[in-house]
């Protein structure tokens, strides 16, 4: 049982997977409350308190004098195979205005923001991390600014290294390098190894910066397909790499932003040994990677790197600190001198009392409790969020069902254009973000990405009211 988590929590989790992977089928009868008691060795009490947050959820329903069942109404999962490859030419990126027509609409206060990339603040501990503010603020000597200089805070890059150790992964404490949150790292990396002109191998659907970073570079996109179930298409990768002069990959191997899938163990190792084969380098973006679901964590690439190729790049703007700007990047000896060289000529530094409070929080504050608290509010609320999705889309709709992180990547009948939908639902308050933003060639135009960390409430409620009434009446 995973640590802090309750009897009936861990029973409620089992089965909520179950459902979620297609084991426990709309329809299908749960044990009853006799049969769990003898399977999970629990008291009746607990396991009717399970059922009962179930129910809540509206996972499933109680049918008088029968027993519990999944609910009839529990939406179709976007299967494996779904996303069809795109072209095998390379794109020029025009993405930003695009995005940033978008990311404009998620600032109104008055908007449910369905459509942001960012963490509900009020999950964070907003005031231990006050406290933690206040302590190296009082502690900061005048040596403190240069010694924030690139690399950045001996304090923080060393807590940062424990974290890898904990995961089995060797850290050189000198082998990171503080940044202005994970996308100045993965910036970073890209430029280190890339020159105008050069093909980059990205996701597709991928996360937008992805394609503003390429297009701010002059880089050409080529795209390899991202399964919903799997992740990116190793075999297409495969044969871009030896047809085409790739530079660099770029991927999200865990819960990967648009469509929440991670690609497993097995995966993750053949990545990093094809990407070597071909000495390639592989730009890792994983600051989903701490927001699992359950007991098993996830592992990133580069835990299965061996020949110096990953590049690691992470935050805790995803997880504590949204507004601190925290990120870094983990780096073979091979690429740190020229990405502390760029850091240096980019932005100088990063804030010196952002790094210390980071520091002081990962010694005395509780991040691993935090995490866990987190991890299971995101997990309840992805429940509640496909329960509305259900109740509220056309009956044709798909939705993926992630392990971890905060986002729903959702398939809508081809009736449906994604842009039209974002501008008529921005008109009565509801954000969403739309698919085209991911794609480089403005694709997936019957796709949104739906963020469920918002607790739900009213508002939330009204706003997939809002969405299923204004799909409703769109015409093919």
């Amino acid at each position: 049982m995973a640590a802090g988590m309750k009897r009936y929590e861990k029973l409620v989790h089992d089965i909520a997977t179950a459902i979620r992977s297609g084991v426990l089928a709309p329809g299908e009868k749960l044990p009853s409350v006799r049969q769990a008691c003898l399977n999970h060795k629990l008291s009746p009490a607990t396991v009717f308190r399970a059922y009962y947050e179930l129910e809540n959820l509206g996972l499933i329903r109680a049918q008088p004098k029968s027993g519990y069942y999944v609910s009839s109404h529990a939406i179709k999962q976007l299967s494996a195979g779904n996303i069809p490859p795109p072209g095998q030419e390379s794109t020029t990126v025009t993405i930003s205005d695009l995005v940033f027509s978008i990311l404009g609409s998620i600032k109104d206060q008055d908007t449910v923001p369905l459509g942001s990339a960012f963490p509900w603040p009020a999950l964070f501990p907003l005031q231990r991390l006050s406290r933690s503010l206040a302590h190296a603020t009082r502690d900061m000597g005048p040596a403190a600014i240069v010694e924030s200089l690139p690399p950045g805070n001996h304090d923080l890059r060393r807590q940062i290294a424990r974290r890898y150790l904990m995961q089995g992964i060797e850290a050189d404490v000198d082998s990171i390098v503080i940044t202005n949150g994970a996308f100045e790292a993965l910036n970073l990396c890209l430029e280190a190894v890339t020159r105008p002109g050069d093909l980059v191998a990205i996701e597709s659907p991928a996360f937008y910066g992805c394609l503003q970073a390429l297009e701010r570079l002059q880089l050409q996109a080529v795209e390899i397909p991202v399964d919903p179930v799997h992740g990116m298409d190793l075999d297409y990768l495969q044969s871009m790499l030896e047809k085409r002069p790739i530079r660099a990959c770029w991927s999200m191997t865990s819960f990967q932003n648009p469509m929440g899938v991670s690609m497993s163990a097995e995966r993750k190792q053949a990545l990093v040994e094809l990407l070597t084969h071909h000495q390639v380098p592989l730009i890792e973006d994983d600051v989903y990677g701490e927001l699992y679901f359950g007991m098993q964590e996830h592992q990133p690439a580069k835990a299965y790197d061996k020949g110096g190729y990953v590049m690691h790049c992470s935050s805790f703007s995803k997880t504590l600190a949204p507004g601190y700007r925290i990120g870094w990047t983990l780096l073979p000896p091979r690429y740190k001198r020229e990405v502390e060289r760029l850091k240096v000529i980019t932005s100088l530094s990063t804030s010196t009392i952002s790094q210390a409070a980071i520091a002081d929080f990962l010694k005395h504050g509780g991040y691993d409790r935090h995490l866990r608290k987190l991890r299971s509010c995101f997990e309840l609320q992805q429940h509640q969020y496909l329960h509305l999705v259900a109740r509220n889309f056309p009956v044709e709709t798909q939705v993926t069902r992630p392990s971890g992180g905060y986002f729903l990547w959702v398939a809508l009948p081809e009736r449906v254009d994604a842009l039209l939908l974002f501008q008529q639902a921005l008109a009565e308050g509801v954000s969403i973000a739309p698919g085209p933003i991911f794609s480089a060639r403005h694709e997936c135009r019957h796709s949104i990405r739906i963020n469920y960390s918002k607790p739900v409430d009213a508002s939330v409620e009204q706003a997939f009211v809002t969405l299923g009434r204004l799909m409703a009446v769109m015409q093919p």
